[in-house]
């Protein structure tokens, strides 16, 4: 197939200017947790909420010496043991005079502080003491975001066909308001429209509908939300709504950073509670979370003979396109109401947390086998206790959690910092296999927080101040039967990454991953036994900046799928990405070029892409073709930003791309994205 003229012309600019470098548009960090959600399966995850509050703390940066451990929490660049080092700092010696004094703090290398300073200050922020009515008004922030997307290609869903298909429009629309003022209050409204979704019909003006009103730091009032609201509490065995960051090249990401009660910004229609919620300061260090949700989530029921109704499948997808989707939306009650009692210091901190959950249908586990253990009913109860001690140079942590009638999980971790150039994390975990939870998000090879048993070790070494070296091992085994796994299993996961930093405006990176489980033989193989299945990825990339305007990220990946007896698989993609960013100019933006061949969708690849202020980017590649996509931010006023992406993959081994109702006819799909914020 010739490749179109505009494709040659794109493939030969990059060519001739590979050598000028790109301005990365997030963190490094942000981008690999993209990846990792993908490879999970989640690939529409969005991390808006997170996004946005970095973008918040640009604008409005933590004041370090009023910080509390909950507010450093929330930069991802900053581990537990991290931030347990900064608080005994400011208790030895008092507050910081300078931010150059964070040079002197264990754990705190040139590079974590680089990441850290964009989003920090020495200066305080507004109180209570200091707030009159006016100033809600002229002196807080308002954002206001619409964004239109759609694929321009015809899906097969859009066509007029007999039987099932999509009854709206193709087009994605998403309108997100946002209100903040300082630290002590906060409000938003999120509403968002799925293509093939239908909007202003009899049910529902629009699908999904989301807000909340935040009040914080009011005398005893730590948190108070009304809406829709998040919590994490502990690792995530008990209770944690949202994403958790798992496992990754930042070996210290396996601890978990919990925040308590915040309030949902996401356009995520699944992961939050809706009701009323807060945070009370008992006396001193105590603090009691008590909350209050009630929803309805789209469900499928199965009817009995006698005319009754169980539980056949809850969706978390949102999707709202279809008869069948819409006699499902919203037929499921969920009712969650609990408590969380906590102690929190700079060093020490524990929590008890117990809660009931209540479904308006019961559950069912009769079949298939694997599903022997799961829940069943329509009552759950759940209790929990968590911790987190530092000892000198070493970070404990842990969680012990309860499922009533069920069984236990338990997580123990410890996290050291060794020297000034090597550091270390040990875990173990313990999923019974009857243990129940609607609302867990911890540590683990498997989807849910069960039927799992295993060990963790990872470590960071910085031998020179330019070479970083990381690596973990995590081993895992089933005790009981899986999807597409009819007998106990095992597998273990290992990642290595050499990372090489001559100048801030070079960096070269090397991983190898490699990943072994069982599996269920294919169907038509007769032999019943499980088969090794090994996926190892390797991977080289290349950032370079040398270019106040420019920066160019390089990335050539290879994958070796193989499973059983059969022939290995291989996959591999190669890119360019090129990022334009003056400093003083209204455009900004980055293009990418990439090709890629992947034997078959098991040897796929996912890469980070960059998208819109807040879009989900993380593109899955495989067949044989090409994929490029542009960029642009443009700064129409001084308070009005437009954003735009073009993507289009061209395949070169397919006549059709998707399937079902999403099958597009032809070799190329491409979708098209447009953003406006303003913020005043």
């Amino acid at each position: 197939m010739m490749m179109p003229a505009s494709l040659r012309f794109l493939f030969v600019f990059i060519l001739i200017f590979s050598e000028v470098p790109l301005f990365a548009q997030e963190e490094e960090a942000v981008k690999e947790l993209r990846e990792s959600l993908a490879e999970k399966g989640n690939e529409e995850e969005e991390l808006s909420e997170l996004t946005d509050q970095l973008d918040f703390f640009r604008k409005h940066p933590i004041d370090l010496n009023r910080a509390r451990p909950e507010d450093l929490k929330k930069l991802i660049c900053l581990s537990p043991l991290q931030i347990s080092n900064f608080f005994l700092h400011l208790s030895v010696n008092g507050k910081l005079l300078d931010l150059l004094e964070l040079q002197s703090i264990p754990g705190f290398d040139p590079e974590t502080i680089d990441r850290l300073l964009p989003y920090v200050t020495l200066n305080p922020a507004t109180a209570y003491t200091h707030l009159k009515l006016k100033d809600l008004y002229r002196e807080g922030t308002n954002q206001i975001m619409l964004r239109y997307g759609r694929i321009l290609q015809e899906q097969k869903g859009f066509r007029n066909l007999k039987g099932s298909r999509y009854l709206g429009s193709p087009d994605k629309l998403l309108f997100r308001y946002k209100y903040q003022y300082s630290e002590i209050l906060s409000a938003s409204i999120v509403m968002k429209k799925d293509a093939g979704e239908v909007i202003f019909n009899e049910e529902a003006a629009i699908d999904f509908l989301s807000g909340n009103i935040a009040f914080y730091k009011f005398r005893r009032i730590h948190k108070l939300v009304i809406g829709d609201y998040s919590l994490q509490f502990g690792q995530g065995l008990t209770l944690w709504s949202g994403f958790s960051f798992g496992k990754g090249p930042d070996v210290t990401s396996v601890a978990s950073k919990d925040v308590g009660l915040k309030p949902y910004t996401s356009a995520n229609e699944g992961a939050f509670f809706r009701g009323i919620a807060a945070t009370v300061q008992l006396s001193g260090n105590f603090y009691l979370n008590s909350f209050f949700s009630f929803r309805k989530r789209d469900a499928s029921l199965k009817m009995l003979p006698d005319g009754s109704a169980i539980l056949s499948t809850i969706s978390e997808s949102g999707l709202h396109r279809t008869q069948t989707e819409l006699q499902n939306r919203k037929r499921l009650a969920q009712q969650v109401y609990g408590a969380a009692l906590q102690y929190l210091t700079d060093h020490f901190s524990a929590g008890i947390v117990g809660y009931q959950s209540k479904y308006g249908h019961s559950f069912t586990n009769s079949s298939p086998a694997y599903k022997k253990y799961h829940f069943a009913g329509d009552q759950l109860i759940n209790t929990g206790f968590h911790y987190n001690y530092t000892f000198q140079n070493v970070y404990f942590y842990g969680e012990l959690a309860r499922s009533f009638h069920g069984g236990w999980a338990m997580l123990q971790g410890a996290m050291a910092s060794i020297s000034s150039r090597f550091s270390a994390v040990l875990l173990y975990r313990h999923y019974d296999k009857n243990y129940h939870n609607f609302f867990s998000q911890s540590i683990g090879e498997a989807s849910e927080t069960a039927n799992e048993q295993g060990a963790y070790f990872g470590l960071n070494y910085s031998p020179h101040q330019h070479w970083k070296f990381s690596a973990y091992l995590d081993y895992f085994k089933f005790p009981w039967l899986r999807y597409r796994v009819d007998f106990p299993s095992s597998g273990h996961e290992i990642l290595s990454q050499l990372r090489y930093t001559p100048s801030k405006k070079l960096r070269l990176n090397l991983r190898v991953k490699t990943e072994q489980k069982q599996q269920n033989p294919d169907a038509g193989n007769p032999d019943r036994s499980l088969e090794d299945l090994r996926k190892t990825n390797y991977r080289l990339e290349c950032d370079w900046q040398f270019d106040k305007k420019f920066k160019s990220q390089q990335r050539f990946e290879v994958i070796r799928y193989h499973k059983g007896r059969k022939a290995a698989e291989l996959g591999y993609l190669i890119y360019q990405d090129l990022h334009y960013t003056p400093l003083s100019s209204k455009l900004s933006g980055n293009i990418r070029l990439a090709y890629f061949r992947t034997d078959s969708y098991n040897s796929r690849i996912y890469a980070y892409e960059d998208d819109v202020l807040s879009g989900s980017g993380s593109g899955g590649y495989y067949g044989k073709g090409i994929r490029t996509y542009l960029n642009f931010r443009y700064r129409l006023f001084r308070m009005l930003d437009l954003w735009g992406k073009y993507a289009i993959y061209i395949y070169q081994d397919k006549s059709s791309i998707g399937s079902g109702l999403d099958e597009i006819t032809g070799n190329q799909k491409s979708d098209l994205k447009l953003q406006l914020r303003y913020q005043f």
